[in-house]
């Protein structure tokens, strides 16, 4: 059995340990979930056979931690526990510690300000819907004077904010270059202590539901509050964004032309937390990989080092996409290796349909982890030396219309 079997099997006997917590004995089922995840992180622990394998988390503070005797890391038991609770949405106390997935530890910014070549506005809405309230950030770019531009939707990864995802990417001075407006939709704290967005969540995976239902509300109220051309509305985003994004391409194909994928995950890979992790681990299963993004064209990158979303997942996306939707088949695929001068080498597979229009596009940069390539350090989780993602989807995108 490899670790993505055990740590399924121990999550959903440690899930059952944690429903104690329902039943008013929450350090009871806590010290009995921290037991029964210890014993099977025995193995893959520092100085295990599969220690160079473990998901790791931030350090929290710990909830009844295990005893120092058993000689194990008890922050590392406890991240575990967190995760589980997390994926349960147990209530907790207001000491209770954040929740995160395992292997997203914050990145601070290195330059933190703002970039002078993004001169448009950069104001703040909110949308709400029956699921809730999503504040957003809006990039207007300086040109704009009421003529017909294109909007892209950008969804932030875990412990982001539009800020620095707009930073980051630097998205902004890109839209200011091609006359495009850019919505940066914010998850909630309240929705998820790390900020994630909660795309292994199964209401989180249907139209007009959930977060989806609050990102699509967004981005209808940026079409009819400014003069949007509605044939070239797109949207992409970073890992748990990624995620999100394919998500929306799937569930909303009759809004978005294109979408775009860095670090992100396939359509439904995951329904609860224990499956989530498994997914990021290794890529999701096989069974779970169906035709779903109904022929959206969309282009993906993936570092292929990246050891909080293994690249297989962009793999899988793409097999994903290619299969489904009508008339969307590709009829051929080209091969383009490269490098990005004083920087990273990248392979660039380009799939074309049978009229030779291109309908996906598959990135891998050599050497790349979980990080934007392309980006400033003026944002976090970027990699500035690989090839320019953020212009590369926006050349994508236009020819999407």
């Amino acid at each position: 059995m490899n670790i993505n079997e055990h740590m399924i099997a121990t999550m959903r006997e440690a899930t059952r340990a944690l429903r104690d917590r329902y039943k008013g004995d929450s350090q009871n089922g806590a010290r009995t979930a921290a037991d029964i995840i210890q014993r099977t992180l025995k193995k893959f622990m520092p100085g295990g056979a599969d220690a160079a394998e473990t998901p790791q988390a931030p350090p929290m503070r710990d909830i009844n931690p295990p005893p120092q005797a058993h000689g194990r890391k008890p922050e590392v038991i406890n991240n575990f526990i967190t995760d589980l609770l997390d994926g349960l949405h147990v209530p907790l106390n207001p000491n209770a510690p954040a929740f995160d997935l395992p292997g997203l530890h914050p990145q601070p910014a290195t330059d933190t300000e703002p970039d002078p070549l993004a001169r448009g506005r950069f104001i703040e809405g909110s949308h709400t819907n029956r699921f809730g309230t999503r504040s957003y950030k809006l990039y207007i770019p300086t040109s704009y004077r009421g003529q017909s531009l294109p909007l892209l939707v950008m969804l932030h990864g875990c412990t982001q904010n539009p800020d620095d995802f707009a930073a980051g990417t630097r998205m902004n001075v890109i839209a200011e270059e091609k006359q495009c407006f850019v919505v940066y939709p914010s998850q909630a704290q309240s929705a998820n202590n790390s900020r994630c967005w909660n795309w292994f969540n199964a209401l989180d995976q249907q139209r007009d539901q959930g977060e989806p239902s609050i990102i699509a509300g967004i981005t209808r109220d940026i079409i009819a509050t400014y003069h949007i051309d509605e044939r070239q509305v797109f949207i992409a985003g970073m890992s748990s964004g990624g995620a999100m994004s394919v998500i929306m391409a799937t569930t909303y194909p009759d809004l978005y032309a294109a979408v775009g994928i860095h670090s992100g995950l396939p359509y439904a890979s995951a329904q609860d937390l224990p499956s989530a992790l498994a997914a990021m681990k290794g890529g999701a299963a096989d069974s779970t990989v169906s035709p779903r993004i109904k022929g959206i064209p969309i282009i993906v990158f993936h570092g292929d080092k990246d050891k909080t979303v293994h690249p297989r997942n962009g793999d899988q996306i793409i097999a994903q996409s290619l299969s489904g939707g009508t008339g969307q088949t590709a009829a051929q695929a080209s091969i383009e290796q490269g490098r990005q001068p004083n920087g990273r080498t990248y392979k660039r597979t380009v799939h074309r349909d049978a009229s030779g229009h291109a309908v996906a596009e598959h990135w891998i940069v050599h050497g790349a982890g979980h990080a934007w390539s392309g980006g400033s350090k003026r944002g976090s989780y970027t990699d500035p030396t690989g090839p320019d993602a953020g212009r590369e989807m926006m050349r994508f995108f236009s020819t999407q219309a």
